[in-house]
């Protein structure tokens, strides 16, 4: 068994984003657009899973992750900043595969792909603190707690905490696990 397969998002990868959004109750909500449609999902593509290499336009990378050659999730590196070598890691999944450790994987590779071949120094990212899930998936990479942010969002009528995390290109990262082949990148 081959493990995931990430690649930079396309244009007709529409219809996948579509998939993952109606297949994930929870994703409308995170959103400030809603993705109900074909042209919702191809304007979501064109919005937020961009691949944009140019420090000088904006440097940000989002990755498909594949699943039997189709996307069903995305693990982003956004807000890169040359001048502290940092950038903002997101990442959401369909609720169909959610469990499997693809996302896990998938973070795995592109916090290599930050370290190793961008250069960056510092991943940060975000997460509710009533989604254990996603705590998981920053917890199984190496994030460390750094802080908690108090009602930082709001949903709704509803507000949530963020607990803050970060990883440091010398921060220690845990070997993948047994049997499980990780993630890789295809670039072109």
């Amino acid at each position: 068994m081959s493990g995931p397969v990430l690649r930079p998002w396309r244009r007709d990868d529409a219809p996948a984003v579509l998939a993952i959004f109606t297949a994930s109750d929870d994703l409308e909500r995170q959103y400030p657009w809603p993705v109900r449609t074909l042209a919702d999902a191809s304007a979501c593509l064109e919005r937020m899973l961009v691949w944009q290499p140019d420090p000088a336009a904006g440097e940000r990378y989002a990755f498909a992750v594949l699943d039997d050659g189709v996307p069903v999730a995305n693990v982003a590196l956004t807000d890169v900043s040359r001048t502290h070598d940092t950038a903002w890691v997101s990442y959401l999944s369909s609720g169909a595969v959610r469990g499997r450790g693809l996302v896990r994987r998938a973070l795995a590779a592109v916090v290599a792909h930050a370290f190793d071949e961008l250069g960056l120094h510092r991943l940060e990212l975000g997460h509710r603190t009533d989604n254990p899930a996603s705590a998981a998936v920053a917890e199984a990479v190496g994030f460390v707690p750094e802080s908690v942010e108090r009602e930082r969002l709001r949903y709704g009528a509803t507000r949530y905490d963020v607990r803050r995390m970060a990883l440091l290109a010398h921060d220690a990262r845990p070997a993948p696990r047994e049997g499980e082949e990780p993630a890789r990148i295809v670039l072109g």
